[in-house]
Protein backbone atom coordinates (compact mmCIF):
# COMPACT_ATOMS: atom_id res chain seq x y z
CA UNK A 1 0.00 0.00 0.00
CA UNK A 2 1.48 3.32 -1.05
CA UNK A 3 2.15 6.20 1.34
CA UNK A 4 -0.24 8.39 -0.67
CA UNK A 5 -3.05 5.85 -0.27
CA UNK A 6 -2.48 5.64 3.46
CA UNK A 7 -2.42 9.44 3.79
CA UNK A 8 -5.72 9.74 1.93
CA UNK A 9 -7.28 7.31 4.40
CA UNK A 10 -5.99 9.09 7.49
CA UNK A 11 -8.52 12.00 7.45
CA UNK A 12 -11.36 9.46 7.42
CA UNK A 13 -9.79 7.61 10.34
CA UNK A 14 -9.39 10.86 12.30
CA UNK A 15 -13.00 11.76 11.47
CA UNK A 16 -14.15 8.41 12.88
CA UNK A 17 -12.10 8.95 16.03
CA UNK A 18 -13.71 12.37 16.56
CA UNK A 19 -17.20 10.92 16.04
CA UNK A 20 -16.52 8.08 18.49
CA UNK A 21 -15.30 10.58 21.09
CA UNK A 22 -18.44 12.76 20.74
CA UNK A 23 -21.11 10.60 19.04
CA UNK A 24 -24.30 12.56 19.83
CA UNK A 25 -23.22 15.92 18.37
CA UNK A 26 -21.50 14.15 15.47
CA UNK A 27 -24.75 12.40 14.51
CA UNK A 28 -26.75 15.62 14.82
CA UNK A 29 -24.29 17.52 12.62
CA UNK A 30 -24.49 14.76 10.04
CA UNK A 31 -28.30 14.80 10.04
CA UNK A 32 -28.39 18.60 9.57
CA UNK A 33 -25.87 18.35 6.74
CA UNK A 34 -27.79 15.59 4.92
CA UNK A 35 -31.07 17.49 5.24
CA UNK A 36 -29.52 20.75 4.05
CA UNK A 37 -27.91 19.11 1.03
CA UNK A 38 -31.17 17.43 -0.02
CA UNK A 39 -33.53 20.34 0.78
CA UNK A 40 -34.31 21.08 -2.88
CA UNK A 41 -34.93 17.47 -3.94
CA UNK A 42 -38.45 16.11 -4.36
CA UNK A 43 -38.26 14.38 -0.98
CA UNK A 44 -36.74 17.50 0.57
CA UNK A 45 -39.59 19.70 -0.63
CA UNK A 46 -42.20 17.12 0.36
CA UNK A 47 -41.05 16.90 3.98
CA UNK A 48 -39.55 20.35 4.43
CA UNK A 49 -35.91 19.32 4.86
CA UNK A 50 -34.79 22.95 4.83
CA UNK A 51 -36.96 23.82 7.84
CA UNK A 52 -35.95 20.66 9.70
CA UNK A 53 -32.25 21.38 9.14
CA UNK A 54 -32.68 24.82 10.77
CA UNK A 55 -34.68 23.56 13.75
CA UNK A 56 -33.17 24.03 17.21
CA UNK A 57 -33.85 20.35 17.95
CA UNK A 58 -33.15 18.74 14.59
CA UNK A 59 -33.68 15.20 15.90
CA UNK A 60 -37.16 15.93 17.27
CA UNK A 61 -38.14 17.83 14.12
CA UNK A 62 -36.92 14.96 11.94
CA UNK A 63 -38.94 12.41 13.92
CA UNK A 64 -42.05 14.58 13.69
CA UNK A 65 -41.85 15.28 9.96
CA UNK A 66 -40.18 12.26 8.32
CA UNK A 67 -41.82 8.85 8.87
CA UNK A 68 -40.03 5.53 9.12
CA UNK A 69 -40.25 3.79 5.78
CA UNK A 70 -39.39 0.63 3.88
CA UNK A 71 -38.53 -0.11 0.29
CA UNK A 72 -42.05 0.31 -1.06
CA UNK A 73 -41.79 4.05 -0.37
CA UNK A 74 -38.82 4.09 -2.77
CA UNK A 75 -39.70 1.56 -5.44
CA UNK A 76 -41.25 3.90 -8.00
CA UNK A 77 -38.74 6.70 -7.36
CA UNK A 78 -35.84 4.27 -7.79
CA UNK A 79 -37.29 3.22 -11.14
CA UNK A 80 -37.44 6.88 -12.24
CA UNK A 81 -33.89 7.61 -11.06
CA UNK A 82 -32.55 4.54 -12.87
CA UNK A 83 -34.16 5.93 -16.03
CA UNK A 84 -32.39 9.27 -15.58
CA UNK A 85 -34.49 11.41 -13.21
CA UNK A 86 -32.48 13.88 -11.13
CA UNK A 87 -32.93 15.48 -7.70
CA UNK A 88 -35.50 12.95 -6.51
CA UNK A 89 -34.27 11.82 -3.08
CA UNK A 90 -30.65 13.00 -3.39
CA UNK A 91 -29.17 15.94 -5.32
CA UNK A 92 -28.11 15.31 -8.89
CA UNK A 93 -28.01 12.01 -10.74
CA UNK A 94 -27.40 8.66 -9.05
CA UNK A 95 -25.67 6.20 -11.37
CA UNK A 96 -25.10 3.16 -9.15
CA UNK A 97 -27.67 0.75 -7.74
CA UNK A 98 -27.03 -2.24 -5.51
CA UNK A 99 -29.26 -5.23 -6.07
CA UNK A 100 -29.71 -6.36 -2.52
CA UNK A 101 -29.39 -10.13 -2.11
CA UNK A 102 -30.36 -10.40 1.54
CA UNK A 103 -32.76 -13.14 2.57
CA UNK A 104 -35.54 -10.64 3.25
CA UNK A 105 -34.95 -8.21 0.41
CA UNK A 106 -35.79 -9.83 -2.92
CA UNK A 107 -36.43 -7.32 -5.66
CA UNK A 108 -34.87 -4.32 -3.93
CA UNK A 109 -32.49 -2.01 -5.76
CA UNK A 110 -30.72 0.38 -3.41
CA UNK A 111 -29.24 3.70 -4.64
CA UNK A 112 -25.52 4.32 -4.09
CA UNK A 113 -24.37 7.91 -4.61
CA UNK A 114 -20.88 9.09 -5.50
CA UNK A 115 -20.66 10.31 -1.88
CA UNK A 116 -21.33 6.79 -0.63
CA UNK A 117 -18.74 5.29 -3.00
CA UNK A 118 -16.16 7.52 -1.30
CA UNK A 119 -17.40 6.43 2.14
CA UNK A 120 -17.16 2.77 1.14
CA UNK A 121 -13.56 3.31 0.06
CA UNK A 122 -12.72 5.02 3.34
CA UNK A 123 -14.43 2.25 5.30
CA UNK A 124 -12.47 -0.58 3.66
CA UNK A 125 -9.15 1.26 3.93
CA UNK A 126 -9.84 2.26 7.52
CA UNK A 127 -10.77 -1.31 8.47
CA UNK A 128 -7.49 -2.63 7.01
CA UNK A 129 -5.32 0.05 8.58
CA UNK A 130 -6.98 -0.28 11.99
CA UNK A 131 -6.36 -4.01 11.87
CA UNK A 132 -2.69 -3.39 11.14
CA UNK A 133 -2.40 -0.81 13.92
CA UNK A 134 -4.22 -2.93 16.52
CA UNK A 135 -2.15 -6.06 15.88
CA UNK A 136 1.17 -4.54 14.84
CA UNK A 137 0.98 -6.86 11.84
CA UNK A 138 2.14 -5.20 8.61
CA UNK A 139 3.87 -8.06 6.81
CA UNK A 140 0.66 -8.92 4.95
CA UNK A 141 0.92 -5.58 3.14
CA UNK A 142 3.97 -6.89 1.28
CA UNK A 143 2.07 -9.47 -0.78
CA UNK A 144 -1.07 -9.68 -2.87
CA UNK A 145 -4.66 -9.12 -1.76
CA UNK A 146 -7.29 -11.51 -3.07
CA UNK A 147 -10.50 -9.50 -3.02
CA UNK A 148 -13.55 -11.21 -4.53
CA UNK A 149 -16.42 -8.74 -4.96
CA UNK A 150 -19.82 -9.28 -6.49
CA UNK A 151 -20.54 -8.62 -10.14
CA UNK A 152 -21.74 -5.26 -11.50
CA UNK A 153 -22.95 -4.52 -15.01
CA UNK A 154 -24.56 -1.80 -17.07
CA UNK A 155 -28.25 -1.31 -16.40
CA UNK A 156 -30.21 -2.36 -19.48
CA UNK A 157 -33.22 -0.32 -18.40
CA UNK A 158 -31.28 2.79 -17.43
CA UNK A 159 -28.85 4.68 -19.67
CA UNK A 160 -25.60 5.53 -17.91
CA UNK A 161 -26.39 3.54 -14.78
CA UNK A 162 -24.84 0.41 -13.27
CA UNK A 163 -26.44 -2.31 -11.17
CA UNK A 164 -24.90 -5.08 -9.11
CA UNK A 165 -23.72 -5.97 -5.64
CA UNK A 166 -22.46 -3.39 -3.16
CA UNK A 167 -19.10 -5.17 -2.88
CA UNK A 168 -18.60 -4.68 -6.62
CA UNK A 169 -19.03 -0.92 -6.26
CA UNK A 170 -16.67 -0.99 -3.29
CA UNK A 171 -14.08 -2.62 -5.56
CA UNK A 172 -14.55 0.08 -8.21
CA UNK A 173 -14.13 2.73 -5.53
CA UNK A 174 -10.85 1.28 -4.28
CA UNK A 175 -7.71 3.38 -4.93
CA UNK A 176 -6.23 2.59 -8.33
CA UNK A 177 -2.87 1.67 -6.81
CA UNK A 178 -4.53 -1.19 -4.89
CA UNK A 179 -6.40 -2.44 -7.96
CA UNK A 180 -3.27 -2.18 -10.09
CA UNK A 181 -0.52 -3.44 -7.80
CA UNK A 182 -2.15 -5.29 -4.89
CA UNK A 183 -5.26 -6.99 -6.24
CA UNK A 184 -4.45 -10.56 -7.25
CA UNK A 185 -6.85 -10.79 -10.21
CA UNK A 186 -8.40 -8.24 -12.52
CA UNK A 187 -11.89 -7.27 -13.56
CA UNK A 188 -11.98 -9.81 -16.37
CA UNK A 189 -12.01 -12.55 -13.75
CA UNK A 190 -13.78 -10.83 -10.86
CA UNK A 191 -16.78 -9.81 -12.96
CA UNK A 192 -16.95 -13.03 -14.98
CA UNK A 193 -20.31 -14.76 -15.34
CA UNK A 194 -21.11 -17.79 -13.20
CA UNK A 195 -19.62 -18.46 -9.78
CA UNK A 196 -18.41 -21.96 -10.67
CA UNK A 197 -16.42 -20.53 -13.55
CA UNK A 198 -15.26 -17.47 -11.63
CA UNK A 199 -13.93 -19.46 -8.66
CA UNK A 200 -12.05 -21.85 -10.93
CA UNK A 201 -10.52 -18.93 -12.82
CA UNK A 202 -9.44 -17.35 -9.52
CA UNK A 203 -7.89 -20.62 -8.36
CA UNK A 204 -6.01 -20.93 -11.66
CA UNK A 205 -4.66 -17.36 -11.55
CA UNK A 206 -3.70 -17.22 -7.88
CA UNK A 207 -2.42 -20.67 -6.92
CA UNK A 208 1.19 -19.65 -7.60
CA UNK A 209 0.92 -16.09 -6.20
CA UNK A 210 2.03 -14.73 -2.82
CA UNK A 211 -1.46 -14.19 -1.38
CA UNK A 212 -1.20 -12.66 2.09
CA UNK A 213 -4.69 -11.22 2.65
CA UNK A 214 -8.16 -12.20 1.48
CA UNK A 215 -11.36 -10.13 1.43
CA UNK A 216 -14.47 -12.09 0.47
CA UNK A 217 -17.64 -13.72 1.72
CA UNK A 218 -16.82 -16.75 3.92
CA UNK A 219 -19.44 -18.98 2.31
CA UNK A 220 -17.59 -18.71 -1.02
CA UNK A 221 -14.13 -18.99 0.53
CA UNK A 222 -14.86 -22.51 1.78
CA UNK A 223 -15.71 -23.45 -1.82
CA UNK A 224 -12.66 -21.70 -3.28
CA UNK A 225 -10.00 -23.15 -0.96
CA UNK A 226 -10.28 -26.79 -2.16
CA UNK A 227 -10.14 -25.57 -5.76
CA UNK A 228 -6.94 -23.64 -5.01
CA UNK A 229 -5.24 -26.69 -3.53
CA UNK A 230 -6.43 -28.89 -6.37
CA UNK A 231 -5.16 -26.49 -9.03
CA UNK A 232 -1.83 -25.94 -7.25
CA UNK A 233 -1.17 -29.67 -7.08
CA UNK A 234 -2.10 -30.13 -10.74
CA UNK A 235 0.17 -27.32 -11.93
CA UNK A 236 3.18 -27.96 -9.70
CA UNK A 237 2.97 -31.66 -8.96
CA UNK A 238 2.71 -30.67 -5.29
CA UNK A 239 0.88 -32.35 -2.45
CA UNK A 240 -0.82 -29.36 -0.80
CA UNK A 241 -3.28 -30.48 1.84
CA UNK A 242 -4.08 -27.05 3.28
CA UNK A 243 -4.23 -23.51 1.92
CA UNK A 244 -1.02 -22.52 3.72
CA UNK A 245 0.81 -25.12 1.60
CA UNK A 246 -0.15 -22.93 -1.36
CA UNK A 247 -0.07 -19.49 0.26
CA UNK A 248 2.40 -19.80 3.19
CA UNK A 249 2.27 -16.05 3.98
CA UNK A 250 -1.52 -15.81 4.24
CA UNK A 251 -2.26 -14.10 7.56
CA UNK A 252 -5.59 -12.21 7.50
CA UNK A 253 -9.10 -12.78 6.18
CA UNK A 254 -11.43 -9.76 5.93
CA UNK A 255 -14.99 -11.05 6.10
CA UNK A 256 -18.39 -9.61 5.30
CA UNK A 257 -21.99 -10.20 4.11
CA UNK A 258 -22.65 -13.36 6.18
CA UNK A 259 -21.91 -14.27 9.78
CA UNK A 260 -18.23 -15.16 10.11
CA UNK A 261 -18.83 -17.41 13.11
CA UNK A 262 -20.67 -19.97 10.98
CA UNK A 263 -17.60 -20.56 8.81
CA UNK A 264 -14.53 -19.64 10.85
CA UNK A 265 -13.88 -23.12 12.24
CA UNK A 266 -14.03 -24.71 8.79
CA UNK A 267 -11.85 -22.00 7.24
CA UNK A 268 -9.20 -22.36 9.94
CA UNK A 269 -8.97 -26.08 9.24
CA UNK A 270 -8.83 -25.52 5.48
CA UNK A 271 -6.12 -22.85 5.83
CA UNK A 272 -4.02 -24.86 8.29
CA UNK A 273 -0.42 -24.01 9.16
CA UNK A 274 1.14 -23.11 12.48
CA UNK A 275 1.37 -19.33 12.04
CA UNK A 276 -1.43 -17.16 13.50
CA UNK A 277 -4.39 -16.55 11.20
CA UNK A 278 -6.56 -13.50 11.87
CA UNK A 279 -10.18 -13.08 10.86
CA UNK A 280 -11.64 -9.56 10.83
CA UNK A 281 -15.36 -9.09 10.31
CA UNK A 282 -17.07 -6.07 8.82
CA UNK A 283 -20.79 -5.45 8.76
CA UNK A 284 -22.40 -3.51 6.00
CA UNK A 285 -25.33 -3.71 3.65
CA UNK A 286 -26.35 -2.26 0.31
CA UNK A 287 -27.41 0.80 2.30
CA UNK A 288 -23.89 1.52 3.62
CA UNK A 289 -21.06 0.36 5.90
CA UNK A 290 -22.04 0.09 9.56
CA UNK A 291 -19.40 -1.53 11.77
CA UNK A 292 -16.20 -3.58 11.92
CA UNK A 293 -14.03 -5.53 14.33
CA UNK A 294 -11.40 -3.15 15.63
CA UNK A 295 -9.29 -6.12 16.82
CA UNK A 296 -9.39 -9.79 15.69
CA UNK A 297 -9.78 -11.04 19.27
CA UNK A 298 -13.05 -9.14 19.78
CA UNK A 299 -16.38 -10.78 19.03
CA UNK A 300 -18.37 -7.56 18.72
CA UNK A 301 -17.88 -4.68 16.29
CA UNK A 302 -17.26 -0.96 16.56
CA UNK A 303 -20.14 1.08 15.15
CA UNK A 304 -18.83 3.24 12.31
CA UNK A 305 -19.87 6.85 12.91
CA UNK A 306 -18.18 8.51 9.94
CA UNK A 307 -19.78 6.65 7.06
CA UNK A 308 -22.41 9.16 5.98
CA UNK A 309 -25.07 7.24 7.95
CA UNK A 310 -27.38 8.71 10.59
CA UNK A 311 -28.77 5.92 12.77
CA UNK A 312 -32.15 5.41 14.40
CA UNK A 313 -33.31 2.32 16.25
CA UNK A 314 -36.65 0.68 17.03
CA UNK A 315 -37.00 -2.02 19.67
CA UNK A 316 -37.87 -5.43 18.27
CA UNK A 317 -40.58 -5.84 20.92
CA UNK A 318 -42.30 -2.61 19.85
CA UNK A 319 -45.04 -3.72 17.46
CA UNK A 320 -47.17 -0.59 17.78
CA UNK A 321 -48.33 1.33 14.75
CA UNK A 322 -46.10 4.28 15.68
CA UNK A 323 -42.99 2.76 17.24
CA UNK A 324 -40.67 4.88 19.37
CA UNK A 325 -37.48 5.93 17.59
CA UNK A 326 -34.23 5.91 19.54
CA UNK A 327 -31.02 7.78 18.79
CA UNK A 328 -27.61 6.46 19.79
CA UNK A 329 -27.80 8.46 22.99
CA UNK A 330 -30.98 6.59 23.97
CA UNK A 331 -30.14 2.93 23.25
CA UNK A 332 -29.43 0.32 25.93
CA UNK A 333 -27.04 -2.64 25.84
CA UNK A 334 -28.64 -6.07 25.53
CA UNK A 335 -31.80 -4.90 23.76
CA UNK A 336 -32.55 -6.04 20.21
CA UNK A 337 -33.17 -3.15 17.81
CA UNK A 338 -34.22 -2.82 14.19
CA UNK A 339 -31.98 -0.38 12.31
CA UNK A 340 -33.27 2.59 10.33
CA UNK A 341 -30.76 4.73 8.45
CA UNK A 342 -30.58 8.14 6.81
CA UNK A 343 -27.71 8.23 4.34
CA UNK A 344 -25.73 10.27 1.84
CA UNK A 345 -27.39 8.20 -0.90
CA UNK A 346 -30.82 9.69 -0.17
CA UNK A 347 -32.32 7.06 2.13
CA UNK A 348 -34.48 8.71 4.80
CA UNK A 349 -35.41 6.83 8.00
CA UNK A 350 -35.13 3.68 5.94
CA UNK A 351 -35.49 0.23 7.51
CA UNK A 352 -32.47 -1.91 6.63
CA UNK A 353 -34.09 -5.17 7.72
CA UNK A 354 -31.34 -6.12 10.18
CA UNK A 355 -31.50 -6.60 13.95
CA UNK A 356 -28.58 -5.61 16.15
CA UNK A 357 -27.78 -5.66 19.84
CA UNK A 358 -25.48 -3.21 21.61
CA UNK A 359 -22.75 -4.76 23.74
CA UNK A 360 -21.50 -1.36 24.91
CA UNK A 361 -22.14 2.36 24.48
CA UNK A 362 -18.74 3.89 25.26
CA UNK A 363 -17.78 3.42 22.52
CA UNK A 364 -20.79 2.00 20.69
CA UNK A 365 -20.21 -1.67 19.93
CA UNK A 366 -22.71 -4.10 18.41
CA UNK A 367 -23.37 -7.67 17.36
CA UNK A 368 -25.70 -8.57 14.52
CA UNK A 369 -28.65 -10.56 15.84
CA UNK A 370 -30.09 -11.42 12.41
CA UNK A 371 -32.68 -10.17 9.99
CA UNK A 372 -36.03 -8.75 11.07
CA UNK A 373 -37.53 -11.79 9.34
CA UNK A 374 -35.07 -14.19 11.00
CA UNK A 375 -37.22 -15.64 13.74
CA UNK A 376 -39.29 -18.80 14.13
CA UNK A 377 -42.45 -18.14 16.14
CA UNK A 378 -45.19 -20.24 14.57
CA UNK A 379 -45.75 -22.09 17.85
CA UNK A 380 -44.82 -19.29 20.25
CA UNK A 381 -41.19 -20.37 20.63
CA UNK A 382 -39.82 -17.00 19.36
CA UNK A 383 -36.33 -18.27 18.47
CA UNK A 384 -34.13 -15.57 16.89
CA UNK A 385 -31.46 -16.20 14.29
CA UNK A 386 -28.75 -15.11 16.74
CA UNK A 387 -29.85 -17.78 19.22
CA UNK A 388 -30.13 -20.49 16.59
CA UNK A 389 -26.68 -19.71 15.24
CA UNK A 390 -25.11 -19.88 18.70
CA UNK A 391 -26.92 -23.16 19.41
CA UNK A 392 -25.78 -25.01 16.28
CA UNK A 393 -22.22 -23.71 16.50
CA UNK A 394 -21.99 -24.66 20.17
CA UNK A 395 -23.45 -28.10 19.47
CA UNK A 396 -20.88 -28.73 16.74
CA UNK A 397 -18.08 -27.72 19.10
CA UNK A 398 -19.45 -30.02 21.80
CA UNK A 399 -19.68 -32.99 19.42
CA UNK A 400 -16.37 -32.38 17.65
CA UNK A 401 -18.12 -31.87 14.32
CA UNK A 402 -17.57 -29.19 11.72
CA UNK A 403 -20.30 -27.11 10.16
CA UNK A 404 -20.51 -26.13 6.51
CA UNK A 405 -24.06 -24.77 6.17
CA UNK A 406 -27.49 -25.09 7.73
CA UNK A 407 -31.16 -24.17 7.52
CA UNK A 408 -33.99 -24.68 10.02
CA UNK A 409 -37.75 -24.72 9.70
CA UNK A 410 -40.86 -25.32 11.78
CA UNK A 411 -42.56 -28.70 11.54
CA UNK A 412 -46.27 -28.99 12.24
CA UNK A 413 -47.55 -31.44 14.86
CA UNK A 414 -48.64 -34.89 13.77
CA UNK A 415 -50.52 -37.64 15.51
CA UNK A 416 -47.30 -38.93 17.07
CA UNK A 417 -45.14 -35.85 17.55
CA UNK A 418 -45.46 -32.30 18.84
CA UNK A 419 -44.36 -29.33 16.71
CA UNK A 420 -40.59 -28.97 16.55
CA UNK A 421 -37.70 -27.53 14.58
CA UNK A 422 -36.10 -29.44 11.73
CA UNK A 423 -32.43 -28.60 11.12
CA UNK A 424 -30.90 -29.41 7.74
CA UNK A 425 -27.15 -29.48 8.33
CA UNK A 426 -24.29 -29.92 5.87
CA UNK A 427 -21.19 -31.07 7.74
CA UNK A 428 -17.59 -30.96 6.66
CA UNK A 429 -16.59 -34.56 7.26
CA UNK A 430 -18.64 -37.31 8.87
CA UNK A 431 -21.86 -36.26 10.63
CA UNK A 432 -21.82 -36.55 14.43
CA UNK A 433 -24.26 -38.38 16.67
CA UNK A 434 -27.40 -36.47 15.67
CA UNK A 435 -29.20 -37.29 18.94
CA UNK A 436 -26.34 -35.72 20.89
CA UNK A 437 -26.30 -32.70 18.56
CA UNK A 438 -30.06 -32.22 19.00
CA UNK A 439 -29.70 -32.48 22.77
CA UNK A 440 -27.05 -29.75 22.95
CA UNK A 441 -29.07 -27.46 20.66
CA UNK A 442 -32.13 -28.00 22.84
CA UNK A 443 -30.20 -27.32 26.05
CA UNK A 444 -28.70 -24.13 24.62
CA UNK A 445 -32.03 -22.73 23.44
CA UNK A 446 -33.64 -23.52 26.80
CA UNK A 447 -30.91 -21.52 28.55
CA UNK A 448 -31.25 -18.39 26.42
CA UNK A 449 -34.91 -18.25 25.36
CA UNK A 450 -37.71 -18.16 27.93
CA UNK A 451 -40.46 -18.71 25.29
CA UNK A 452 -38.74 -21.86 24.09
CA UNK A 453 -38.07 -23.30 27.55
CA UNK A 454 -41.67 -22.74 28.69
CA UNK A 455 -42.99 -24.69 25.71
CA UNK A 456 -40.43 -27.44 26.14
CA UNK A 457 -41.12 -27.79 29.88
CA UNK A 458 -44.85 -28.12 29.41
CA UNK A 459 -44.47 -30.57 26.55
CA UNK A 460 -45.97 -28.25 23.92
CA UNK A 461 -42.85 -28.32 21.75
CA UNK A 462 -40.67 -31.25 20.74
CA UNK A 463 -36.95 -31.94 20.55
CA UNK A 464 -35.03 -30.61 17.53
CA UNK A 465 -34.78 -32.96 14.55
CA UNK A 466 -31.36 -33.08 12.84
CA UNK A 467 -31.22 -34.07 9.18
CA UNK A 468 -27.65 -34.32 7.75
CA UNK A 469 -27.41 -33.54 4.03
CA UNK A 470 -24.57 -34.52 1.67
CA UNK A 471 -21.64 -32.19 0.90
CA UNK A 472 -22.49 -29.70 -1.83
CA UNK A 473 -26.24 -29.70 -1.14
CA UNK A 474 -26.61 -26.01 -0.28
CA UNK A 475 -24.32 -24.82 -3.08
CA UNK A 476 -26.24 -26.85 -5.64
CA UNK A 477 -29.57 -25.63 -4.26
CA UNK A 478 -28.44 -21.99 -4.50
CA UNK A 479 -27.11 -22.45 -8.01
CA UNK A 480 -30.26 -24.13 -9.29
CA UNK A 481 -32.89 -22.01 -7.57
CA UNK A 482 -31.47 -18.50 -7.68
CA UNK A 483 -31.69 -16.44 -10.85
CA UNK A 484 -28.39 -14.82 -9.95
CA UNK A 485 -25.83 -16.21 -7.52
CA UNK A 486 -23.46 -13.47 -6.38
CA UNK A 487 -20.82 -12.69 -3.79
CA UNK A 488 -23.43 -11.81 -1.19
CA UNK A 489 -25.95 -14.57 -1.94
CA UNK A 490 -26.84 -16.12 1.40
CA UNK A 491 -28.36 -19.38 2.52
CA UNK A 492 -31.54 -18.35 4.38
CA UNK A 493 -31.16 -19.66 7.92
CA UNK A 494 -34.82 -19.82 8.91
CA UNK A 495 -38.20 -20.34 7.32
CA UNK A 496 -41.50 -20.89 9.11
CA UNK A 497 -42.95 -22.82 6.20
CA UNK A 498 -41.29 -25.99 4.97
CA UNK A 499 -41.19 -25.23 1.23
CA UNK A 500 -37.55 -24.16 1.29
CA UNK A 501 -36.47 -27.09 3.46
CA UNK A 502 -38.36 -29.50 1.21
CA UNK A 503 -36.56 -28.10 -1.85
CA UNK A 504 -33.15 -28.42 -0.14
CA UNK A 505 -33.97 -32.02 0.83
CA UNK A 506 -34.87 -32.76 -2.78
CA UNK A 507 -31.40 -31.68 -3.88
CA UNK A 508 -29.88 -33.70 -1.04
CA UNK A 509 -31.69 -36.82 -2.25
CA UNK A 510 -30.56 -36.20 -5.82
CA UNK A 511 -26.91 -35.91 -4.74
CA UNK A 512 -27.22 -39.12 -2.70
CA UNK A 513 -28.72 -40.99 -5.65
CA UNK A 514 -25.98 -39.80 -8.01
CA UNK A 515 -23.22 -40.82 -5.61
CA UNK A 516 -24.66 -44.29 -4.93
Amino acid sequence: MSTATVMRALPAIRSLDRAIADPGPAQERLLRDLLARARDTEWGLRYGFGDIARAADVVAAYRDRVPLCGYEAYREDVRRVREGARDVFWPGRIRYFAVSSGTASAGKTIPISDDMIARLREFSLGMALRYAASTGSYRWLGGRLLSVPGRIETDIGGPGTWVGEASGFMYLGAPWVIRRFKQAVGRDVLFADGWDRKLRMIADRTCTMDIRAIAMVPSWAVVLFPLVMERFNALTGGTASCVRDVWPNLSVFFSGAVALSSYEDLMRRQIGGAAPMHFVEGYGASEGPFSFQSHPDETDMLLHLASGVYYEFVRMDDDSGTPQRYTLAEVEPGVRYRIHVTTCSGLWAYGVGDVIRFTGTNPYRIVVAGRTSEMLDRYGEAVFGEEARAAIEGACAATGSHLHDWHMTSVAPTGTRMPHHRWLVEFDGDPPDTDRLASVIDETLQKVNRHYVIRRECGAFGMPEIVPVPPGTFFRWLRETRRHVGAQTKVPRMSEDSDMADAILHFAETITELSS
